[in-house]
């Protein structure tokens, strides 16, 4: 008699209740061997390949790609061949299998079902927080090239890609056994021959000498043409929900995967925890050099205010009231990609120079980007920075997230009329704002805080 085993989505390592569904590679009524590959996986930092725990038939599959499958809920089922190799009963594999607990005898969550909530007083050795961002443990996983839609590439040469608008499928590998890498991606870029959406080539050499500048400018109509063949499909590839200009519309809903997913938890997340106060000031940079950094110089400020308000520099516990003061300053600079916001960690910010700085966070930047930063940077930090005036705005209310206690954020800066001895001068300021939980700190320490930041800034340098 057969034996049937359902296998639920383990834990990838990523601190992340769900993953999303990249490529099955098998299909239901395939034989699979013990530890062989069985479905590459999407989480918010990498694409993980996740083996079979047994050898046998697969029966059923969970979902399609694109397809969001809660930790815990099934993934696969399989008819076991005890004739093939198979895993020895209680044989630790490294990853949790089983089911998460239920309430009265409930069937497990299935693809879709929100995540269930965790049990009291339970405490995850993962639960490091990002800011908007995501939770991960502090081990770097190895990543594999992982073929999807026919091109193997690394997680972050595939965040490139997408972050470049370049096809994969259409790029030249020169890596080894076919791969994909950066440069590739960065040449086809700066190349403009795999543009995401842009007509086929023809071929896998690129564009010859008598395509390129062959091409006319487009005419009134052709521009008509390509308005009447409008797609009815959302990103997704899903039907959208259509109407004429004239009248107000709206699309076709799409789930939110990734970084994007995890931040939208977390934050509302805070929410329900923090209790937020936010106080904001003027900062006037007006005696500054010509070429000062300003991300730099707002380190070396929350640096010096962190010495002499050490309350906002700190970790809070709300379920068991307790504090913890760092002698260390690690700063979470916020970094805005398109993928969502990740927060890594500037490191000992209190012992770096105006270089060092520099140095370190054109550093990290560059990791997010490449999305090869590793899952222990972007936690553990005992305050955060996000300087949005670089775009715009002038005052925020920045969202704290525990365990820290207090956010600064920079509006754009700007100029102002400022009575001195004998008349008015034009000064340049920087409008500050901190966002603190009240349960860990006054007004009076956030203010004082606040303060030698404003001092610092106003210093020359």
């Amino acid at each position: 008699m057969s034996q049937s085993k359902p296998f639920h989505l383990p834990d990838l390592g990523e601190g992340l209740p769900d993953a999303t569904i990249v490529e099955w590679f098998v299909k239901p009524g395939d034989v699979i061997r013990l530890d062989a590959p069985l479905v590459s996986m999407e989480t918010a930092k990498a694409v993980v390949e996740v083996p079979s725990p047994v050898s046998g038939k697969v029966l059923k599959l969970a979902g399609a790609a694109g397809d969001i499958v809660i930790t815990g809920a099934m993934l696969a089922e399989f008819e076991i061949d005890t004739s093939m190799p198979q895993r020895a009963e209680g044989q630790d594999t490294g990853h949790h299998h089983a089911p998460p607990a239920s309430v009265g005898g409930a069937s497990a969550p299935t693809v879709g079902a929100e995540a269930p909530p965790a049990t009291a007083g339970q405490k995850r050795d993962d639960a490091g927080t990002v800011v908007g961002a995501m939770q991960t443990s502090d081990a770097v996983r190895s990543e594999a090239a992982i073929a999807v839609g026919g091109v193997k590439a690394m997680p972050a040469v595939r965040a490139m890609a997408r972050k470049l608008g370049v096809d994969l499928s259409r790029v030249r590998a020169t890596g080894a056994d076919g791969v994909a890498t950066m440069d590739d991606v960065k040449r086809a870029a700066a190349e403009g021959s795999a543009k995401v959406g842009a007509a086929s080539l023809g071929g896998p050499s690129g564009p010859t000498a008598t395509d390129v500048g062959a091409k006319a400018p487009p005419t009134k109509a052709d521009v008509a043409t390509a308005t009447a063949h409008r797609t009815q499909l959302s990103a997704a590839g899903k039907p959208m929900r259509t109407q004429p200009p004239s009248v107000s519309a709206s699309g076709q809903p799409e789930q939110l995967k990734g970084v994007r997913r995890n931040m939208a938890r977390v934050m509302a997340d805070a929410h329900a925890k923090v209790v937020p106060t936010t106080l904001t000031d003027d900062a006037d940079i007006h005696a500054w050099a010509h070429g000062n950094d300003m991300t730099a110089r707002l380190v070396r400020a929350i640096c010096v205010a962190a010495k002499a308000v050490p309350a906002l520099n700190a970790w809070f516990d709300g379920d068991n009231l307790t504090r913890t003061l760092h002698p260390h300053v690690d700063i979470g600079i916020a970094v805005d990609t398109d993928d969502g916001l990740f927060v890594p960690a500037l490191r000992n910010a209190d012992m770096l120079d105006a270089r060092g700085v520099r140095e370190a966070i054109g550093r990290l930047r560059t990791q997010v980007e490449d999305r090869s930063i590793p899952p222990g940077e972007l936690s553990g930090y005992t305050i955060s920075l996000s300087n949005f005036g670089m775009f715009a705005g002038r005052y925020a209310t920045p969202v704290v997230v525990p365990p820290c206690v207090a956010i600064v954020a920079a509006g754009r800066a700007r100029h102002q009329i400022t009575p001195v001895i004998g008349g008015f001068e034009s000064h340049k300021v920087i409008p500050l704002s901190i966002t603190f939980d009240h349960r860990a700190c006054t007004g009076g320490e956030a203010a004082r805080f606040l303060r030698a930041m404003l001092d610092d800034l106003a210093l020359p340098g």
